[in-house]
């Protein structure tokens, strides 16, 4: 999996959930203050990156995942360590 397709899914995903336009968000967006995620949408949002990427977020990992380049980078590092 390569670092556009993470980057592309993780947009969708978020464009999904948050019901933003794609065009505001961008990895330093922030998911909370910039995006409008409220706590709900936060829980449904790390849910449904679960669904979509196929693995587990912690509670303690999602509350690390502040901006969407923090889920990027979340993302491509479990996808590394899955490949090793």
């Amino acid at each position: 999996m390569t670092t556009g397709t993470i980057e592309q899914r993780v947009i969708s995903v978020v464009k999904e959930v948050l019901r933003v336009d794609e065009a505001k968000i961008m990895p330093s967006s922030l998911i909370k203050e910039e995006l409008g995620a409220d706590s709900l949408d936060q829980v449904s949002l790390i849910m449904s990156l679960e669904d979509e990427f196929k693995g587990s977020i912690t509670e303690d990992e999602a509350a690390g995942l502040v901006t969407v380049g923090d889920v990027i980078r979340f993302i491509e590092k479990k996808a590394e360590l899955q490949t090793v």
